[in-house]
């Protein structure tokens, strides 16, 4: 989908202002909701895909004045409202009215940093790639109702396939609790003119990371 966070290649938004690497949380309330996001994860009522999707379908009057975990936070509300684990009222109360559905499944502090330390593999054994390095390539111009995650600058647009990284779970079909549907996954690089027209500078490539699906042979 077109969602408010694909801001690539647009104007009118202000200077980007990168943030020291070192500074994680502005406030206690960011940590707890990183915390509880972590927790209602491991209920096992979607994947990482779904709880991307859920961020990115925010109204963008909500998500544009929102922070980082603010945009986390808004999203849970969603998730668990549609996995039926919270409800209208308990959100509306502040606190919960009725235990949840899943309440065997548990995530336990002492767990915690095992899990994070293991990360999310998604590599999967899948089809053979239909290209190879060198090859050009073309992104498909298209406007998915659903998740994607070919950024709209890059849509329409012919690169060169730089590196092949074996299949991956296709986040389009996994967001959408369609199944991994896993896919050849390739490292493309572009002109930053063919990206983003004559004005650009010429000495610029810009590389984006693209599934088999979103691309033809140019």
């Amino acid at each position: 989908m077109n969602g408010p966070q694909d801001l690539g290649g647009k104007h009118g938004f202000g200077p980007v202002v990168p943030e020291d690497e070192t500074l994680r949380f502005h406030a206690d309330w960011e940590k707890r909701v990183l915390g509880v996001t972590l927790a209602a994860g491991a209920l096992g009522h979607w994947n990482m895909d779904a709880s991307r999707h859920a961020r990115e379908s925010l109204p963008p009057a909500v998500y544009y004045n929102a922070s980082y975990y603010e945009i986390w936070l808004r999203a849970l509300e969603h998730l668990l409202e549609d996995a039926g684990e919270i409800t209208a009222e308990e959100l509306a109360a502040g606190r919960a009215l009725a235990p949840g559905r899943r309440t065997d499944r548990c995530l336990k502090a002492k767990a915690v940093p095992a899990v994070l330390a293991s990360g999310s593999p998604y590599d999967r054994p899948g089809p053979d790639p239909r290209f190879v390095v060198g090859d050009r390539v073309r992104t498909r111009n298209h406007q998915p109702k659903g998740h994607t995650r070919l950024p709209a600058y890059a849509r329409g647009c012919e690169g060169v396939v730089t590196a092949c990284h074996g299949a991956h779970v296709f986040p389009d079909s996994n967001a959408q609790f369609a199944g991994e549907a896993p896919a050849p996954l390739y490292t493309v690089r572009f002109a930053a003119t063919e990206l983003y027209g004559a004005g650009a500078d010429p000495t610029l490539t810009v590389s984006i990371e693209a599934w088999e699906p979103y691309l033809d042979r140019a």
